[in-house]
């Protein structure tokens, strides 16, 4: 899998640990900077492709990755065909 997109995320020059946070608030500053971030797509399909189960990928904590491949699988989708919308959706919901 092509990662040539990561030197363009707005985390690259952040120290890694804002990614993964012990708490609630620091999810939601990972997040924050993940919702700005012209590279949030690519990293969010890659954390579901890699099965990655820890951290802030693409604006999404663990558990709302583990929502996004549950329904990916329930609904029978690949992991290409739902990353726009459900990293917009749950982004949209997180800042309410």
């Amino acid at each position: 899998m092509d990662t040539s997109w990561m030197e363009h995320g707005r985390c690259a020059d952040e120290n890694p640990s804002l990614f993964f946070p012990s708490d609630g608030v620091g999810v939601l500053r990972a997040q924050r900077m993940c919702g700005t971030c012209r590279v949030s797509e690519q990293c969010l399909e890659y954390a579901l492709r890699n099965k990655i189960d820890h951290g802030v990928w693409g604006g999404c904590s663990e558990r709302e990755r583990r929502r996004i491949l549950k329904r990916r699988r329930a609904a029978g989708l690949t992991a290409t065909a739902e990353s726009a919308a459900d990293s917009n959706q749950l982004l949209t919901a997180e800042a309410s």
